[in-house]
């Protein structure tokens, strides 16, 4: 029966992690900065909580010298991954925005073999054919300049850069704290970013945002992703992935909840199809 409790006890942790880390949406849409400045104080304010977080758990900020070109390299492509969603999110909508960049599951399990040189698999061809229907009927209208064929493009170049991102730190994760990562990820992106808070004037606008910011940071970053890392010791990695295909339907929901953001049918349709893939291959990596 404790063991059954225990179990619950877990499955309600991931699930308030999905819901945290999904209000990257609403939260990408309502903040009305540059994005630059949004990433980089997202960032910074990470960090601090972050930092606050290990000190007060004892947690070592200690890494080997040669993981430490890994560790930057891979903050980079975190910080573009952010930016490009965070673009994608302001030319479109909640909906559009999370499930272009949800085709990231898929994306890197097709990159696994190319960077880890792992054995190829044709089902990935077919779910990735399957990901480039849902991604046209995100984005049906390919005209130049359309916003949301911009937006879906930027989503997907977001999923790529988290993927590789991913991939790169795959091998780091069992060897350090994900918080400790996660503080030294933000660290660097906030860095990098800092001088965008002198390339724009806004810091009249920075205090009305500062409560979103907050938000952002505390909820989305911080606490989202030390309870998604935290995940990873009572689930398996597939488990984790099937669970996690929820972000975009949490995030849809909230969207429409508090920014009136109804999707289209073709949009709930081209992100069945993209979820269907995701959770496919999960299931099917798992067998």
């Amino acid at each position: 029966m404790k063991t059954k409790s225990l179990h619950i006890n877990h499955l309600l942790e991931i699930n308030l992690a999905m819901l945290f880390i999904s209000t990257s949406g609403a939260l990408g849409r309502y903040v009305q900065l540059p994005v630059p400045v949004t990433i980089a104080s997202r960032a910074g304010l990470a960090f601090l909580f972050l930092l606050l977080y290990c000190k007060w758990k004892k947690i070592s900020f200690r890494i080997a010298k040669k993981d430490m070109p890994v560790i930057v390299l891979s903050s980079l492509f975190l910080g573009i991954h952010w930016i490009t969603y965070f673009y994608s999110l302001q030319l479109s909508s909640v909906a559009i925005g999370m499930l272009s960049m949800f085709t990231y599951p898929i994306i890197t399990a097709m990159l696994e073999p190319i960077i880890l040189k792992t054995p190829f698999q044709r089902i990935h061809f077919v779910l990735g054919l399957l990901v480039l229907c849902g991604i046209y009927l995100l984005a049906p209208d390919f005209k130049s300049g359309n916003s949301h064929l911009i937006a879906v493009g930027l989503g997907v170049f977001s999923a790529l850069a988290y993927a590789i991102r991913n991939i790169m730190l795959k091998s780091k994760g069992s060897r350090y704290n994900g918080s400790m990562l996660m503080a030294y990820q933000t660290g660097i992106v906030g860095f990098v970013l800092a001088p965008a808070f002198f390339m724009y004037q806004v810091g009249g606008a920075i205090a009305e945002q500062w409560p979103a910011l907050v938000a952002l940071a505390l909820f989305t970053t911080a606490i989202g992703h030390t309870l998604f890392i935290n995940c990873f010791k009572h689930f398996t990695i597939t488990t984790v992935s099937i669970i996690s295909s929820i972000q975009p339907v949490f995030g849809i929901i909230i969207g429409m909840i508090f920014l009136s953001e109804i999707p289209s049918w073709t949009t709930v349709i081209g992100g069945v199809l993209i979820l269907s893939s995701v959770v496919i291959e999960s299931v099917r990596s798992y067998k």
